[in-house]
C-alpha cells in the first residue's frame, strides 16, 4: 500500500476539502441519477438520500470507513415490479424491509460472527446471480436505446443511444486517472451533447424551473398508505441475499486499498448497519435503495486521499444539489436514449462482474456441484420462473437467489468459509 496523502481521520484545507469532495461527487453522480431515472423515481430525491444515507453510514462506522453510498442496481428489476403492482409506495416499503434485513444480519454477524453469512452466500451462489441481475436488465436498456418516447423503433433515436454507448465504452478503457472513474457520467454528458446537436432534447423544463426547490419527498402515512404484502416481501427481501454480499465485497477491497481490516474495525456488523440504514432513510423519503460504491473506492484508490471527511462534504454537496431546481429539471432533459445507451454497457458489466466472481474464486465448473447450482440460477433467473400461491409470490432474480442459497446448503461437497476474509484477501 502506498502512503497516504490523507488519512481517514485527517481533515482537509477548505480549498483542497471542496475539491476532493466534489471529485467523489462526479464519480457517483452518473449511476445514482441513472437508477432512479430507470426506475421512474425522482434524481433529486435519490442525491438527498444518497447524501444523508452516506452521513448516516459514516457515523455508525464511527468515521472509520471512507465509504460513499448511492443508488443499489440489484433492486431495479423489484422496485419497478413493486411499483407496477402497488404504486411508489409499495416500492417504499419493500426498500424499507430490505434495510430491516441488513438490520437483523447485522445483530446476527454482531452475536454469532460473520462466517455463517459466508457460508450462506459463497461466490458459486452470488456469482450466477449478479448475472442475472445483469442480463434480466438487458432488454430494458435497448429498447431505451432504440425507441422514440411513442415506444417505436427510431434510426435517430438509437443514434444517440451509440454515441452515448461509444463515449461510455471510451472512457471506460482509455481515460486516465480521475476521468477513468466516471464513465457513466462522460457517456451522459458527450451523449446528451449529440441529442442535443440532432434536436431531441427539450430544454424548456430548464427555464420554468426555479434554482431552488423543494423535491418531490414521498413520505409514509401522508403520501401512500402503508401496508407489507407478502408478494411484496417476496418480490424486495431475497434481493438482500445479493447486496449483502456486494458489501462484503466492497469492504474487503476497501480494506485492501486502506490498508485496515474494516471486517474487524469497526465490525462488519457495523458497516452492514449502516448499509442497511442507508436504504431505510431512503425509502422513508422516496428514494432507491442504497449500495456502497465501487466507483468511490476506485477514486480513493488513484488520489490515495482516505479522509472521511472528504466523503461527508461529497454527501452535502450531494444533498445539497437535491434542492436546485434547475439541476433536476436538466437531469429529466436527458433523452431516454442516451440513459439506454449508457444502460447497454452498465449492464453488460454488471453481468460480467458476476462471471469475474467466478473466476477469482478460482470456481471449478469441472465439479458436478458447481455446475448445477450455477446452471439452476441463471435459467431460473433469466427465465423469469416464479411461485405463487394464493397472494404471495417470489419470481425472477428473488427466486433464483433462493434456491441458489437452498442447493449450496443441501447438496454435498460444500467448503467451510475462510476463518479470516481479510487474510485471505491479502494473500490472492
Amino acid at each position: 500500500m502506498n502512503k497516504p496523502i490523507l488519512n481517514v481521520k485527517d481533515v482537509p484545507k477548505p480549498a483542497q476539502w471542496l475539491t476532493l469532495s466534489i471529485q467523489h461527487l462526479f464519480a457517483m453522480f452518473g449511476a445514482t441519477i441513472l437508477v432512479p431515472y430507470l426506475v421512474g423515481l425522482s434524481p433529486s430525491i435519490a442525491l438527498i438520500s444518497s447524501g444523508l444515507g452516506t452521513l448516516a453510514f459514516l457515523l455508525i462506522t464511527q468515521f472509520k470507513v471512507p465509504a460513499y453510498l448511492g443508488s443499489s442496481f440489484a433492486f431495479i428489476a423489484p422496485v419497478i415490479a413493486a411499483k407496477a403492482s402497488g404504486g411508489p409506495g409499495a416500492a417504499m416499503i419493500g426498500t424499507f424491509m430490505a434495510g430491516l434485513v441488513y438490520g437483523i444480519v447485522s445483530l446476527v454477524i454482531k452475536k454469532a460472527g460473520y462466517r455463517w453469512i459466508m457460508n450462506l452466500l459463497p461466490p458459486v451462489v452470488v456469482g450466477p446471480v449478479i448475472v442475472v441481475i445483469g442480463l434480466s436488465l438487458s432488454s430494458t436498456a435497448v429498447g431505451m436505446a432504440m425507441n422514440n418516447p411513442a415506444g417505436k423503433y427510431s434510426l435517430l433515436h438509437f443514434s444517440v443511444g451509440l454515441v452515448a454507448l461509444a463515449a461510455t465504452v471510451i472512457f471506460s478503457i482509455y481515460a486516465k486517472g480521475m476521468l477513468s472513474m466516471i464513465p457513466i457520467l462522460g457517456g451522459i454528458v458527450v451523449g446528451y451533447i449529440y441529442a442535443l446537436a440532432v434536436g431531441v432534447v427539450d430544454l424548456a423544463p430548464v427555464g420554468k424551473a426555479h434554482w431552488f426547490e423543494m423535491p418531490d419527498f414521498l413520505f409514509p402515512f401522508i403520501d401512500y398508505k402503508v401496508k407489507v404484502t407478502w408478494s411484496l416481501v417476496g418480490l424486495m427481501v431475497p434481493v438482500a441475499i445479493v447486496t449483502l454480499s456486494e458489501h462484503i465485497g466492497h469492504q474487503l477491497v476497501l480494506s485492501k486499498v486502506v490498508g485496515k481490516d474494516y471486517i474487524k474495525d469497526p465490525g462488519l456488523h457495523r458497516s452492514i448497519l449502516g448499509d442497511g440504514t442507508a436504504t431505510m432513510i431512503s425509502a422513508l423519503i422516496g428514494g432507491p435503495p442504497k449500495t456502497t460504491y465501487g466507483e468511490n473506492i476506485g477514486v480513493l484508490a488513484i488520489t490515495r486521499v482516505y479522509s472521511v471527511y472528504v466523503l461527508a462534504g461529497a454527501a452535502v454537496i450531494a444533498v445539497l444539489f437535491g434542492f436546485i431546481g434547475k439541476m433536476t429539471a436538466l437531469i429529466s432533459t436527458i433523452p431516454t436514449p442516451v440513459m439506454g445507451g449508457v444502460s447497454i454497457l452498465l449492464f453488460g458489466i454488471i453481468a460480467s462482474s458476476g462471471l469475474r466472481m467466478l473466476v477469482d474464486s478460482k470456481i471449478n465448473f469441472g465439479d458436478k456441484r458447481n455446475l448445477v447450482i450455477a446452471s439452476v440460477i441463471l435459467v431460473i433467473g433469466i427465465g423469469g420462473a416464479f411461485i405463487k400461491v394464493a397472494n404471495f409470490q417470489i419470481q425472477g432474480m428473488a427466486l433464483a437467489a433462493i434456491i441458489g442459497v437452498v442447493l449450496n446448503l443441501v447438496l454435498p461437497g460444500r467448503e467451510p468459509a475462510k476463518e479470516d476474509l481479510f487474510e485471505e484477501q491479502k494473500s490472492a
